[in-house]
């Protein structure tokens, strides 16, 4: 569940940011609520859950293909390490600068210390069908990404306890989000999370 992340679940689910983003995971009075999508890296580790991609990526054979693919990979690295941030409720030790700048990691790191005081952390994974709408070859090339995150198997859960943390029966499980990301140098970076108050 995932920058300036706004995410509908992160304001209604993962604690507020996997119901509306984003991403992710929300908070709901003071629980965190979790209902994001996301998607799978390759170097992510079995021990550590990640977000899984539904669709293979397509093969590059052409420039566009391979423009689109490179923008994939990096959105997709950016939820594989949100999502061992939130498994944690911390982003130490994680990739998450890797190809998310410090503006869209902001709403991500008040879900972890919203998460870390509440002691909720969470487990499995969420899954993402990211989809290039739009990239632009302007002096700072940007792209777009339009995404359903599914969260059902995206546990938010009590880190002492180790049971699920009721949440909000209205939330969306499974929701539709967009990111923007920027080209820095050869760098794909998510600069914006956002999830929208719409079901997928």
């Amino acid at each position: 569940m995932t920058a300036t992340q706004q995410h509908p679940s992160r304001h209604n689910t993962i604690a507020v940011r996997t119901r509306k983003h984003a991403t992710v995971l929300l908070l709901a009075g003071s629980l965190l609520a979790l209902a994001g999508c996301s998607d799978s890296n390759s170097d992510t580790s079995s021990s550590k859950p990640s977000p899984t991609q539904s669709a293979d990526s397509p093969s590059p054979s052409s420039a566009v293909d391979t423009e689109n693919a490179a923008v994939i990979a990096a959105y997709t690295s950016s939820w594989d390490a949100q999502t061992e941030a939130y498994s944690k409720a911390s982003s130490a030790g994680t990739d998450l600068k890797k190809n998310t700048t410090l503006r869209a990691l902001f709403d991500i790191e008040h879900d972890l210390s919203v998460m870390r005081k509440a002691g909720q952390v969470t487990t499995g994974k969420p899954v993402i069908h990211p989809k290039v709408v739009k990239v632009t070859d302007t002096k700072i090339p940007t792209a777009t990404v339009t995404d359903c995150v599914d969260t059902t198997h995206w546990t938010l859960i009590d880190k002492a306890s180790k049971m699920p943390v009721p949440l909000p029966t209205t939330r969306l499980v499974k929701y539709v989000s967009t990111a923007t990301l920027e080209k820095w140098e050869n760098t794909w970076m998510v600069t914006k999370l956002t999830a929208q108050e719409q079901a997928c």
